[in-house]
């Protein structure tokens, strides 16, 4: 029996993540070195711990989150190590999961639950119409729209296994961002709720759980395994 495909099938997955992760964190530290002043301007509020100036304003949100981030990581590896003590198959995943989804979407909902200037005062707004919200959002506002329910698709299906279609990944984030409108509406936050923030939202969570694919949680419990070779017949 040939075995030499299957001994080159671990190396060759290495070099190819290795190859993929180097543009991924060249982008993420371009992005924000990009993004470190306005960030900044936000610190001196958010260290001393107030509220007017940090999680009121975006930036400030968005410095919690990346000042966060250590806190998560220990949170992930405290859960996993729980898991792994207690014979759970999948622990790192399954922890590296419930809390991404947690710290990649909550700042973002939070974000579009900012009430705006007149909120309490001016009824709610409504936009029905599709795709005519989108001019008027801009680049920003759709990569914005995108990322609000990404954390979501993305790690979603390899902690649920019933999650794990991109139908129901578009049904979950579909859903999620309605509500986020509906209370938005109900709420009086000044704030207009449109079906294009819906699309958008729904979009950007479809999109984030291809990126993942790969790693979806089975009905069986574990990720497919694409690396195991197929048996090469002797002679």
């Amino acid at each position: 029996m040939n075995h030499t495909s299957s001994r080159s099938l671990p190396p060759c997955r290495r070099v190819r993540a290795a190859v993929l992760l180097g543009p991924a964190v060249l982008g993420l530290a371009s992005a924000l070195f990009a993004v470190r002043r306005p960030l900044m301007m936000s610190a001196p509020a958010c260290m001393a711990g107030r509220w007017h100036g940090c999680f009121d304003t975006f930036n400030g949100v968005v410095l919690m989150m990346l000042v966060t981030v250590p806190l998560s990581a220990s949170v992930v590896c405290a859960l996993a190590l729980r898991r792994r003590a207690a014979g759970h198959a999948s622990a790192w995943r399954t922890s590296l999961a419930e809390v991404g989804m947690v710290h990649g979407t909550v700042p973002f909902v939070w974000l579009t639950m900012m009430p705006g200037a007149g909120a309490g005062t001016v009824p709610g707004r409504v936009s029905l119409v599709p795709l005519r919200d989108l001019v008027t959002m801009g680049p920003l506002g759709i990569a914005g729209n995108l990322l609000v329910f990404a954390a979501l698709g993305f790690f979603a299906p390899m902690r649920c296994a019933a999650l794990a279609s991109l139908p129901r990944v578009l049904a979950l984030g579909a859903g999620c961002s309605a509500l986020v409108e509906t209370a938005q509406y109900v709420l009086r936050l000044d704030r207009v709720s449109s079906v294009d923030d819906v699309l958008v939202n729904a979009a950007g969570a479809v999109l984030a759980a291809l990126a993942s694919r790969r790693w979806w949680r089975t009905a069986g419990g574990a990720p497919p395994d694409r690396s195991r070779p197929y048996p090469v017949p002797a002679g």
